[in-house]
């Protein structure tokens, strides 16, 4: 959180300026060894149409320094996981801050005109990658595993 929460928020705002004024930002909660599920008793006491919240991955996992978001349509005790989008793996050897941000803005922008979040909600921002023949280069690989 330390390293990418700040970057994020700065990438995300900036990805929402020209929403503006269609976005009121809350104030800021921070929770020590908070759980997802914290931003819907927040979100609710906030009278928020969407969460977003930022947490850090537990130490001892593979990328213990990345951030994870979690995005909540009508947040609210009792919320299910599948109710909720995920974005992983933030950080500058994983999903950089950018591209998270894009990718967020996205969803938040999706889920309130759709009125919902989670399994419902796919993110079909950033299309499948294609091959393109035209710049493809024949090859053939050899008996030897060289290739020709």
């Amino acid at each position: 959180m330390e390293r990418h929460a700040a970057p994020f928020i700065a990438a995300l705002l900036a990805e929402l300026h020209n929403d503006a004024p269609a976005w009121r930002v809350a104030p800021a909660v921070l929770v020590r060894q908070g759980r997802v599920a914290v931003g819907d008793e927040i979100g609710e006491l906030l009278d928020a149409n969407l969460v977003l919240v930022l947490i850090g991955e537990r130490p001892g996992l593979s990328s213990p320094d990345s951030m994870g978001l979690y995005l909540t349509w009508s947040p609210r005790p009792g919320r299910h996981d599948a109710e909720r989008n995920c974005i992983s793996n933030v950080r500058p050897e994983g999903q950089p801050c950018a591209e998270a941000a894009r990718r967020a803005a996205y969803l938040l922008r999706a889920a309130r005109q759709r009125q919902l979040s989670g399994i419902a909600l796919k993110d079909d921002s950033t299309p499948a990658p294609r091959l393109e023949a035209a710049s493809a280069t024949p090859f053939t690989l050899t008996g030897d595993g060289t290739v020709a």
